[in-house]
């Protein structure tokens, strides 16, 4: 292993981070890359540019009455497998982004930002700027600002075109307007708001079926109208400003709690805010499979699988007073959100924890 003398050349023995697997140089390259995108996020409440060693934003607590702070912390998962195999890293950002602002506009807060960690074993400045434009995109789509984060290089832990990412966001919302199964009541009415695909979740069981039916992921397989890949690393929707449009229109004593559909499938997600002794009853035939699932279940998949592994075509739901249901649905399609009303909220005799229930068959 050889180094750099002061002058520039190489002084035979010398140890350097770069021999030893870190490369500083090319870490820089990354965040010239990424700069213009990460800017791009700036809310007015940022300060400080990107470099510092802590990101700021200056809450503005003259806005609230109460105001409380919500985080949120994930990943992408396995999807990240996919794209590494396909050499297509511009979308797993947004993915990363849908996961956290998601989750944090469930309780009905506003994301704020966000900040993100890149695990990598080799640092590729152009792969690394694409995944943070990506990000970057995310946080557009949401209105959070993304502040900072981490790259790093673990060429002792990682393979040298293996990577992973994490993020965490922050929100705020108005204690008295926190959203959940506190608010939601008997005759509350379900709108389903409509997936964009997998989104991230279900992968290990996607590319399980994908290697052992030797699917070809750049062929359009019957029923679909792209390949495969496309239909895979399709990026996660991002619920966020449709959702808390949705609230600022209707009010929290209409909208009363939102579900994001993750692991766990959509009866899994949507029984967590469902209260004691209540049942949501979704019904199937108010919706279309989607092909791609089918597909799967061509291959092996059961239905009772697909349904707690994937979100089978309903990414979020809303629970609404049944007076706002037809009003939330123009809404969200207003904000290009394709919603309907999936179900309603009854009340169950004698039953313990809220649950969630799907009848009937799709169409």
């Amino acid at each position: 292993m050889t180094g750099q003398a002061s002058g520039g050349d190489p002084v035979p023995g010398e140890l350097t981070y770069a021999a030893s697997g870190v490369d500083i140089d090319a870490g820089e390259r990354a965040v010239t890359l990424m700069r213009s995108a990460v800017e791009k996020t700036n809310r007015p409440e940022v300060v400080g540019g990107l470099g510092g060693f802590a990101g700021l934003f200056a809450l503005d607590t003259a806005k609230y009455r109460r105001p409380l702070l919500a985080s949120s912390t994930d990943g992408v998962g396995t999807k990240i497998a996919l794209a590494r195999a396909l050499d297509r890293h511009d979308t797993v950002g947004i993915d990363l982004v849908a996961m956290v602002v998601d989750d944090l506009v469930a309780c009905g807060a506003e994301p704020l930002f966000l900040q993100d960690y890149v695990a990598c074993g080799r640092v590729v400045p152009e792969r690394i700027a694409a995944i943070v434009t990506g990000i970057a995109e995310g946080c557009t789509q949401a209105g959070a600002a993304l502040v900072g984060g981490e790259t790093a290089e673990h060429g002792d832990l990682m393979d040298a075109d293996e990577y992973d990412l994490a993020a965490t966001a922050v929100g705020v919302v108005e204690a008295d307007a926190v959203l959940g199964p506190e608010r939601v009541r008997v005759g509350d009415v379900v709108v389903a708001m409509a997936s964009s695909g997998f989104h991230s979740n279900g992968y290990s069981l996607v590319r399980r079926v994908v290697d052992r039916a030797g699917l070809d992921l750049t062929a359009t397989p019957a029923g679909l109208s792209r390949p495969l890949a496309d239909e895979l690393l399709e990026p996660t929707r991002i619920y966020a400003l449709a959702c808390l449009a949705l609230v600022a229109d209707l009010g929290v004593d209409d909208v009363h709690a939102f579900a994001h559909i993750t692991g766990g499938g959509l009866a899994g997600n949507t029984a967590r805010v469902v209260p004691a002794g209540l049942e949501a009853v979704l019904d199937r035939s108010t919706w279309a499979l989607p092909p791609v699932v089918r597909l799967f279940e061509e291959h092996g998949v059961p239905r009772a699988e697909s349904e707690r592994a994937f979100n089978c075509g309903v990414g979020m739901v809303a629970t609404v007073s049944p007076a706002s249901a037809d009003r939330a649905v123009e809404l969200l399609a207003a904000r290009g959100v394709p919603a309907w009303v999936a179900g309603t909220v009854g009340a169950v005799p004698d039953a313990g924890d809220g649950t969630a229930r799907l009848v009937g068959s799709y169409r």
